[in-house]
């Protein structure tokens, strides 16, 4: 019961057809992609860090933008992968410390590897990352990479969820948990373990990625993203879990909650930024008719 409790705390799942336009892709079919976002509301302004992707290209940049009304943003900073000696960039996390200080951690591939890392630049406003400044808070190891963190700083603790990869066998690197670490500062993390598990003959039995987190007195409830096979990498559709506290998530129902009505129905990635009045914005990447993936929003009722 706790745990149905716990997801009445999250806002409806998405509808994509109530979605609002934010960052179209950058390119037509498969493999552009604008989205993997994640947002900040600051001084009466959403601050959204995403990722765009082009086929052959990969993730190429990070772009950190400003919005007044949520919907129609400004690029305040363009951050292109060789600045950071990566081959891709996915999902970044933008977070704004107690002490004003704006952190952006970037999820990197690994020249030449399936291994993913995950870097940090701190700035004193949101349009002045340095690259040169960043230094790595994830290293992941020879076994696993680490990639697309989620961050919430509630109670007195930075919590981090990220998707884990294993490296040991070429085939199965697409394969994903997500594991849980706790830090004091943002900057040194402890693995706390495994929060969120596939479950084998599911429909996310191949991947789950935590994308949104929401702390109740109940518990704890997320949305993930979730995949069958691996054919359905990279299109993943985004389901409910819960649990008594942030690193012992499990499931809800059997099956997901949200997907696109288009090619793979990809809907992931899924961010949750609540409003002065009571309202919330989801912001999320979603499939559309040609393939590509645009970066939407959909505004929630109180």
């Amino acid at each position: 019961m706790s745990d149905e409790i716990a997801v009445r705390a999250l806002p409806d799942p998405p509808s994509p057809a109530s979605a609002q336009l934010v960052r179209a892709a950058p390119g037509s079919g498969p493999q552009a992609w604008a989205g993997a976002p994640s947002a900040v509301r600051a001084g009466g302004e959403i601050y959204l860090a995403y990722r765009l992707r082009l086929p052959g290209v990969r993730g190429y940049a990070v772009q950190v933008a400003r919005s007044a009304d949520g919907v129609n943003f400004e690029v305040l900073q363009t951050i292109g992968k060789e600045g950071l000696d990566s081959e891709s960039l996915e999902r970044p996390a933008l977070v704004l410390a107690g002490d004003g200080t704006w952190m952006l951690y970037l999820s990197c591939a690994t020249h030449g590897t399936k291994h993913w890392r995950v870097e940090l630049i701190r700035a004193q406003a949101p349009d002045r990352f340095d690259p040169a400044t960043a230094t790595v808070v994830l290293p992941g190891d020879a076994a696993s990479g680490v990639k697309d963190p989620v961050i919430v700083r509630h109670g007195g603790c930075w919590h981090l969820w990220a998707s884990v990869h294993p490296l040991a066998d070429p085939g199965q690197t697409d394969r994903m948990t997500t594991e849980y670490a706790t830090s004091a500062d943002g900057l040194h993390w402890t693995w706390q373990g495994t929060a969120l598990r596939p479950r084998p003959g599911q429909w996310d039995a191949r991947g789950v990625r935590v994308a949104a987190v929401r702390f109740c007195a109940a518990g704890v409830a997320a949305y993930y993203d979730g995949r069958t096979t691996a054919a359905e990498n990279c299109e993943e559709r985004t389901g409910v879990a819960a649990g008594p506290g942030p690193g012992a998530l499990a499931a809800a129902g059997t099956g997901p909650a949200a997907w696109s009505g288009h090619g793979g129905r990809g809907l992931r990635y899924l961010e949750i930024v609540d409003l002065p009045d009571g309202r919330q914005r989801l912001y999320y990447e979603l499939t559309n008719a040609t393939g590509s993936h645009d970066l939407v929003t959909e505004l929630r009722m109180a």
